[in-house]
């Protein structure tokens, strides 16, 4: 993998700026700007440096042979790093919360809640009602925690996340919010602005029990595919979009990853990522978002 794409994984996945990795490194801001813009090669005593970097931060010594690929090796080498994801989040309130908020305040972002990351940390933790924000979005914050909390428990106690998990996810979600919450949708639907082509709504029940006994082989890869076809059947008249995401950490938990943290200002990649997979069937880009996303759920354990 070229030095470049060694240095643009640092920055976008381990939460560095362009000054913080040019100290590191023992450069300049210059000089590393040159590098990631291919202006200059390194020398060969800095490519040893970027190199031991490279690996003290993700883990992985040899390098994949593209982007996806060396992804998905960081993600497995932070794995073995970090065994046992379900018993550390249980022992550590204080990681256990940073990801509840992470969580909530992204995923209801990214479906249009104008709270901030402190007005709902003060709503979760605090039972604050925060000024000049609607009910609704209280509510919203609440049910998430509420739901994640299951998510976590249904996990804990190795049960299987299934249609059942996934209807009482959108009940406990959707509770005091929408009237036939927990119960599939009985109207057709449009995912605005996509031009993608959701499920009939008779077909809906029939299509879901399918997706979950789809064979999970590869579960890196398996996930976020899930994901998009879930998106595409688009089950519930509301809640669609906080329900995949909330399965997708179910699954992760399952199989002893962190949650992943798709960010409120990845929006417009996210949701061009999904359409891209939902009509020409190419997985590839959300893929390696999603495994972007699973980083960013490692960054946090790291931080701590």
């Amino acid at each position: 993998m070229s030095y470049d794409k060694k240095l643009t994984i640092l920055l976008k996945n381990f939460n560095k700026t362009q000054e913080s990795l040019a100290r590191e490194l023992g450069v300049s801001f210059v000089t590393l700007n040159n590098w990631l813009y291919r202006k200059k090669e390194p020398r060969e005593s800095n490519k040893k440096i970027i190199n031991e970097l490279y690996t003290k931060y993700t883990g992985v010594k040899k390098s994949g042979k593209n982007l996806l690929e060396e992804k998905r090796n960081i993600v497995l080498e932070k794995q073995k790093q970090h065994k046992g994801i379900v018993p550390l989040l249980k022992k550590r309130k204080d990681l256990f919360d940073e990801f509840v908020l992470s969580l909530t305040y992204n995923s209801n972002s990214i479906e249009g809640s104008t709270l901030t990351v402190k007005d709902t940390a003060q709503i979760l933790f605090d039972g604050v009602t925060v000024k000049n924000k609607s009910m609704r979005e209280h509510m919203e914050a609440k049910n998430h925690q509420a739901a994640f909390l299951r998510v976590f428990e249904h996990v804990s106690k190795k049960e299987k996340i299934n249609e059942k998990t996934m209807l009482s996810l959108h009940q406990i979600l959707m509770n005091s919010i929408l009237d036939n919450a927990g119960c599939y949708r009985n109207h057709g639907v449009r995912i605005v602005g996509s031009g993608v082509v959701t499920a009939n709504y008779l077909k809906v029940p029939e299509l879901i029990k399918g997706l979950f006994k789809e064979k999970k082989k590869d579960i890196l890869s398996f996930i976020p595919r899930f994901h998009a076809d879930f998106e595409k059947i688009h089950p519930f008249s509301d809640g669609n979009g906080r329900i995949g995401r909330l399965l997708m950490v179910g699954m992760l938990l399952e199989a002893d990853f962190p949650p992943a943290i798709i960010r409120q200002e990845k929006k417009r990649k996210y949701y061009e990522y999904l359409k891209k997979a939902q009509i020409k069937g190419d997985y590839l880009a959300l893929e390696e978002f999603f495994l972007d996303a699973v980083i960013e759920g490692y960054a946090l354990i790291d931080s701590e």
